[in-house]
């Protein structure tokens, strides 16, 4: 059976699990211990590259399949990845799907569901600290504070191309009061925070950009809404990253001190 065959008669083999796990941020201690589980007992693991170079790294080469970014800049389209994941089950085999964060934050884990469900593969889910969350966390930013912000939005900076106008309404988020987290939107920056103005957002809003948090080699830049562009420029902040937009944001030098000093690499890049 080919990876696109997966109408084919069932065999004789009883089908395989799929794991919808969840990694985290990308440190291997963030892991939780089901995920760590099943990363060392599956047959296989269908990764991108969002968990991160260290977990990865634990992955033996002849046990992972890399399904992300390919070499020229294309990517592996959803469709070859749920057909992929059906035809490891029908194999019989235990297969890990695994997602940076939690692959039911922006993750696309609801899509996959509903297309191993349809096919009838048993399947489970393995939630993941996710990095809308940790990000901002380990660099000094809460995205809720008693003081600042009692409620927070998360967003996505990079929807479906296919759509036919955007689904966010940023002049409504303008108007929350709360914490805006964006996810995927390091490239549409300038594009949001222009909303966010025109909606009547102060243009002296703090804003973070937590490049790779928790990873090696973790960034972050600060601003408001009118200079975070070019604070992002200046840092030359890529993706991937979160953007916290709101007062918590502000709120970071107060504690960034003592995450520097007591937690060392927690605190790396600030």
């Amino acid at each position: 059976m080919t990876a696109g065959d997966v109408s084919a008669d069932a065999t004789d083999v009883d089908p395989g699990t799929v794991y919808l796990v969840g990694s985290g941020p990308g440190d291997p201690d963030l892991l939780t211990v089901r995920a760590r589980r099943l990363l060392e007992e599956s047959d296989v693991v269908l990764h991108d590259k969002l968990p991160g170079p260290k977990i990865i790294e634990m992955l033996p080469e002849d046990r992972r399949e890399d399904v992300g970014k390919r070499a020229g800049g294309e990517r592996t389209p959803q469709s070859e990845i749920n057909e992929r994941l059906v035809e490891l089950a029908r194999e019989g085999k235990s297969v890990v799907r695994l997602k940076g964060g939690d692959s039911f934050v922006f993750g696309r884990g609801g899509e996959e569901a509903e297309y191993l469900a349809a096919h009838e593969v048993p399947f489970e889910v393995v939630p993941g600290v996710t990095s809308a969350i940790a990000a901002p966390a380990v660099a000094g930013v809460p995205v809720t504070h008693r003081d600042h912000a009692s409620s927070v939005s998360f967003v996505t900076g990079h929807e479906d191309p296919t759509k036919a106008e955007s689904a966010i309404d940023w002049a409504a988020l303008a108007k929350t009061g709360g914490t805006i987290v964006v996810l995927m939107g390091v490239g549409r920056l300038p594009d949001y925070t222009k909303a966010l103005r025109e909606a009547g957002m102060d243009p002296e809003t703090p804003v973070a950009l937590v490049e790779r948090g928790t990873w090696p080699g973790q960034r972050v830049a600060t601003g408001t809404l009118e200079t975070i562009v070019d604070a992002r420029d200046e840092r030359d902040i890529s993706p991937p990253a979160v953007t916290v937009i709101g007062d918590v944001a502000g709120s970071r030098e107060l504690v960034v001190d003592f995450l520097r000093n007591d937690y060392g690499p927690a605190a790396e890049g600030a």
